[in-house]
């Protein structure tokens, strides 16, 4: 569940999400983005954000939903062992 009211993100997150337009991106919308480039590259200000953002069961749901590949192999490492979940092995 999405927690933000005004669905803005903060401009401190663009070197996180450097790839994006931040007034284009929708909270709710393109979650599953913003949560995997803010546990694989953010900092602990990022990911402190975050986690007032978005639910658990919606991190641990991105972190499932995204490929082993498309992680930095520390990152997905950290955050499997965290959340207990793993992202899947292949797109299919």
């Amino acid at each position: 569940m999405n927690r933000q009211i005004d669905n803005k993100i903060p401009s401190f997150l663009k070197p996180f999400l450097w790839s994006y337009d931040l007034s284009r991106l929708d909270l709710a919308k393109h979650k599953k983005i913003i949560i995997k480039n803010i546990l694989d590259y953010g900092t602990e200000e990022a990911t402190n954000w975050l986690k007032k953002n978005y639910s658990e069961r919606d991190i641990k749901e991105a972190i499932q939903q995204t490929t082993r590949t498309e992680w930095s192999k520390k990152s997905i490492n950290l955050w499997s062992f965290i959340y207990n979940v793993q992202p899947k092995e292949t797109r299919f």
